[in-house]
């Protein structure tokens, strides 16, 4: 029997503050899609009030089991319209702020989950 993990290949955020978060050395600034299989995509929106029904039909395409919706300092929703590019595909979207999509995010990718989260980086 083994108790030791195996370590883990899958791409982490390695911190995050208001309005960044970063990956190993590298600071980002602008809201993002990442995925543990190494997806690193802008997302273009700077603010909740930005996003729009594309930004979730944008998420819809990727290749995950599980799909974060990071959504700045505090959860919000986005309209379940919005959602239903994702419903079409069974996909889920987890929707919590920015900060517990990142801790949840590293969660799910050290456990080898094909996860994405998107980001929401408001300044």
């Amino acid at each position: 029997m083994k108790f030791q993990l195996d370590p883990s290949t899958a791409q982490t955020i390695s911190g995050y503050g208001p309005g960044w978060i970063s990956m190993g050395a590298e600071k980002i600034t602008r809201s993002v899609i990442i995925g543990s299989g190494g997806l690193r995509q802008e997302w273009p929106c700077a603010r909740f009030e930005d996003l729009r029904p594309e930004h979730f039909a944008q998420l819809a395409a990727l290749d995950a089991q599980i799909i974060l919706f990071g959504s700045g300092a505090r959860t919000r929703f986005p309209p379940a319209a919005w959602l239903a590019p994702l419903i079409a595909r069974r996909l889920s979207l987890e929707s919590m702020d920015t900060r517990a999509a990142c801790r949840t995010y590293n969660i799910l990718a050290g456990e080898g989950r094909e996860v994405a989260a998107a980001l929401l980086l408001e300044a």
